[in-house]
């Protein structure tokens, strides 16, 4: 009798459960300040807002930041280093905002 295998998690359903989650802003809000965080990875940042752009549908977010999809593509990629006002732009059209709070020292 052939053994079946057990199913596990991938990494793709929990790519599929992150997007599902991002569409709350109170989580959005939470995954990119978690990504801030990453004082060890710059580009954390970008893969969060990346995942966001995503689970927003990219065309419709471009279209309220007034960016078009290429752009918006281009600053949020590997090699992507987004302007200050360009972030602004996107925090903006996802009912975000920059915030500066003190560093605790530790």
């Amino acid at each position: 009798m052939a053994r079946r295998k057990k199913k596990t998690k991938t990494s793709g359903d929990y790519k599929e459960y992150l997007l599902e989650s991002l569409d709350d802003p109170e989580e959005i809000a939470a995954y990119i300040n978690a990504a801030l965080e990453e004082d060890d990875d710059p580009g954390a940042l970008l893969l969060a807002l990346r995942h966001v752009v995503e689970a927003q549908n990219v065309s419709n977010l471009a279209k309220k930041a007034g960016l078009n999809r290429v752009t918006l593509y281009r600053i949020l990629s590997e090699d992507g280093n987004p302007r200050l006002d360009s972030l602004a732009t996107l925090l903006e059209a996802m009912g975000l905002k920059l915030k500066v709070e003190q560093k605790l020292a530790g």
